[in-house]
């Protein structure tokens, strides 16, 4: 790698961490929750991938007022401060495909919350990964039912609005029916991982009106529920452009998204990032796009695949980095977060052997970039707001 690449790589990291901090679930939370004035008697629910941050962010502010609490996150993604506090009972689960601990969990779900007295608060923490980490079935369905349907929608490619409106159908808790087991008052804190911020659409609706459902917003039930989304694509694309102006790169483009199928994404970045105006600074892009998987897909996720679709894109004369990550650190069923690729990773593929194609056909974009040393990993980040792409064009030619 150039001198050039490895500072664009730098200033990469630089403001993917800027856009993550900015929606993390300790800091989203606690600056929520110091807005409330809050009863002495409160219980805690965090779930999802940034549970793990949410519960410590709300305990930084609840202190004493806290009773009990239920934390459910993914395998994993435990600190050891709530592990060890007596006041919370944990669970982790799997994701993106549920595990029979997620049946477990979502069955303690289902008990939880209507022990707790109609005088106290519920302070309901919902992240992205809830769908699969929490489950409750309808009578007559088991977990081989719920995987085979799980995999058929993450291999279909479909669009995470499309598979919670589908889980819903499996489920006694989803799709807002969680809300006929709580007789206490609800504070409900969202961080959104979903295309337009659509509050049913974020763990499938725990404690969301869905008509559907039969959960429509007439019902009394939802008089006593407070919600609020904390954190969202936007808030992070915003951070990362802030981020660029305080290293003096200069944003050329901060508002483009990721969402659709994911031969659309790639040419529309494609589009950008090879036209002939191309301009020298930051270009930012925020969202989720949906990946079609064939049959026994190799390593890998959307981040990486995309990641590698754009090497021939960025190849040339021209100096241009691109990373394309996840923000809660995980792509797909790996520990990484995505992949950093600049004009130069096309010549080393070549010179590697490695036909991007192939790996691509087979959506194993995660052992082509692991290979080009071009993974990005950070581990779990304690926010999850779909994904960033961002890509620093820099000044003249390539070494």
């Amino acid at each position: 790698m150039s001198q050039q690449a490895a500072d664009r790589a730098a200033q990469l990291h630089t403001l993917f961490n800027a856009g993550v901090d900015a929606v993390g679930g300790f800091q989203a939370t606690q600056r929520t929750l110091q807005q409330f004035s809050l009863p002495e008697q409160v219980h805690l629910v965090a779930l999802g991938k940034a549970a793990d941050s949410m519960a410590a962010g709300a305990l930084a502010v609840l202190g004493d007022k806290l009773i009990s609490g239920l934390v459910i996150t993914k395998h994993d993604h435990l600190s050891q401060a709530i592990r060890e506090d007596e006041r919370l009972e944990c669970h982790e689960a799997g994701h993106p495909v549920p595990d029979n601990a997620s049946l477990m969990a979502g069955e303690r779900l289902y008990d939880y919350v209507a022990a707790i007295p109609a005088d106290h608060l519920l302070v309901f923490l919902v992240s992205g990964g809830t769908s699969a980490l929490v489950e409750h079935l309808n009578e007559g369905l088991d977990l081989t039912d719920l995987k085979r349907e799980t995999d058929q929608l993450l291999a279909s490619g479909a669009a995470i609005g499309e598979m919670n409106r589908h889980r819903r159908t499996l489920s006694q808790i989803k799709g807002g029916k969680l809300a006929n087991r709580v007789q206490c008052p609800v504070l409900q804190l969202l961080i959104s991982d979903v295309p337009g911020d659509k509050p049913g659409d974020i763990g499938s609706g725990l404690l969301v009106p869905d008509a559907a459902t039969g959960m429509g917003p007439e019902l009394a039930v939802w008089d006593g529920i407070d919600t609020h989304i904390i954190a969202s694509s936007a808030i992070a694309q915003d951070a990362v452009a802030a981020a660029a102006e305080s290293l003096g790169l200069p944003v050329c483009q901060a508002t483009g998204n990721l969402d659709g199928d994911m031969p659309d994404v790639v040419a529309r970045l494609a589009d950008v990032l090879t036209s002939d105006d191309l301009q020298p600074g930051v270009y930012i892009w925020g969202g989720e796009p949906t990946l079609v998987l064939p049959p026994s897909p190799g390593r890998g996720g959307r981040n990486q695949h995309l990641a590698l679709s754009l090497v021939e894109p960025v190849a040339g004369s021209r100096p241009c980095s691109v990373l394309v990550c996840g923000t809660d650190g995980t792509d797909g069923p790996t520990a990484d977060a995505g992949g950093l690729v600049h004009e130069q990773t096309l010549a080393r593929a070549r010179d590697a052997g490695l036909d991007i194609d192939d790996y691509l056909a087979r959506a194993d974009a995660g052992n082509c970039l692991a290979q080009l040393d071009a993974l990005v990993t950070t581990g779990p980040t304690g926010t999850n707001v779909m994904d960033l792409a961002i890509a620093v064009v820099g000044k003249g030619s390539a070494d």
